[in-house]
């Protein structure tokens, strides 16, 4: 394992000082990046035909490998910036993913075939991590009795871009071209670039004395007194990406079977509510959890959504699902940020940008398996067995959440 070295941590007064102009500017960035990389959900598949593929097929194959290409390369490189924001800082990293992310992201308007397309997919997620980067920022740089809240609101950025972005790639491209919407994608997260650059104000790093000897490296998780904790909260994290994500796939062929019209349409409503529903809550439930517990709430978000995960395998009319989706929004608005919250309480503050990098990959796995799973799942047993298995998944996160409750929280 690659050492660590222990630095003196800057005095509590300045680190709260920019706290929150920071997260301002966090929630703002991290909202124009998630945009910019979900906008083109809704035409990727016409864009992968664009660029020469023509089997029906092989559209939808090469579809999701882009998609999931951004996701496989962000997961390894997650915890190499979360190191270099420990050391170096973290506004130098979220400068880095912004300035990274825009050019990745015009010259995906670039592409000219499908290879080059997959590889600058692969380019964002190893340049970008915004949202990633701004996590960790607020975490560690955001007063412990406020990070539930604050994270909350971040998570609230996070959930609107993902809201957002499919809506506005919807009509965009009609209106301006294809190209052109990810020229456009690039500008909107230069200006995020530009924000961070001039706005953004984090804590003075200390610096060592003329003659003061180097302080020793440690091994990382040498200075972490209780590790179980840490490995089942990623374990977790991954777990309930997996669940969230492993039902997106299915949500068309499911309404289709409902005999649903306008399905296309009544698809991203239903994805729309669940994210909706993140939005409004994030910050409510981050808020409760800084006055009762972060693992109390996380334990009953899991409950609650495994809960409302077995009616939706049995639904009848496409407007129960649209319901059951929007309740299981306002569960997982709570989860992530306390389960992060939670890891930045639980490790020493000089490894914490690392420890919620390894936090953000074991998301990013949960989020290219869970789709896979959730498809091949859905195509040879039926759309029912996606939702029953999650929520066996969900229900099986809680127990273990509920075991090591007293050490985590």
């Amino acid at each position: 394992m690659h050492g660590v070295t222990m630095t003196a941590q800057p005095p509590a007064a300045s680190v709260e000082e920019h706290w929150k102009r920071n997260l301002a500017v966090c929630v703002a960035g991290s909202f124009t990046t998630i945009i910019a990389m979900t906008l083109l959900l809704p035409f990727l598949p016409l864009y992968v035909e664009h660029l020469g593929v023509s089997d029906p097929a092989a559209i939808v194959q090469w579809s999701g490998v882009a998609f999931g290409a951004t996701f496989l390369s962000a997961a390894f490189t997650a915890p190499l910036w979360g190191r270099l924001g420990d050391r170096y800082g973290r506004k130098l990293m979220l400068i880095r993913a912004s300035l990274g992310m825009a050019v990745a992201m015009s010259l995906i308007g670039l592409a000219e075939n499908i290879y080059q397309l997959v590889g600058l997919r692969l380019l964002a997620g190893l340049l970008g991590g915004y949202a990633s980067g701004a996590t960790i920022l607020v975490a560690t740089q955001t007063p412990k009795a406020r990070s539930g809240w604050a994270l909350g609101m971040l998570s609230s950025g996070i959930m609107a871009g993902n809201l957002t972005g499919p809506l506005i790639g919807g009509f965009l491209p009609p209106l301006i071209g294809i190209r052109n919407t990810f020229f456009l994608a690039g500008g909107a997260i230069f200006l995020t670039f530009l924000a961070t650059l001039f706005i953004m104000k984090e804590a003075p790093r200390p610096t060592r004395a003329a003659g003061e000897s180097r302080p020793v490296a440690v091994r990382l998780w040498d200075v972490i007194p209780d590790k179980r904790p840490v490995i089942i909260l990623f374990v977790v994290a991954a777990l309930v990406m997996f669940s969230i994500m492993s039902i997106e796939p299915i949500i068309t062929v499911y309404l289709t079977q409902l005999h649903t019209e306008n399905v296309t349409v009544m698809a991203g409503v239903v994805m729309s509510a669940t994210a909706l529903a993140s939005v409004l809550s994030a910050s409510r439930i981050g808020k409760l959890a800084d006055r009762i517990g972060h693992s109390k709430v996380v334990i009953g978000c899991l409950v609650v959504a495994a809960g409302l995960l077995i009616p939706q395998a049995f639904v009848t009319h496409e407007w129960q699902l649209v319901a059951l989706r929007f309740l299981m929004g306002i569960a997982l608005g709570g989860l992530l940020p306390c389960i992060t919250a939670i890891i930045r309480h639980t490790v020493p503050d000089q490894v914490a940008g690392r420890m919620l990098g390894y936090s953000t990959s074991s998301q990013y796995v949960g989020q290219v398996l869970g789709p896979l799973t959730g498809g091949y799942l859905g195509g040879h047993f039926g759309m029912p067995i996606v939702f029953i298995a999650t929520s066996v998944l969900m229900a099986g996160c809680a127990l273990v959440m509920f075991a090591m409750r007293p050490s985590a929280d």
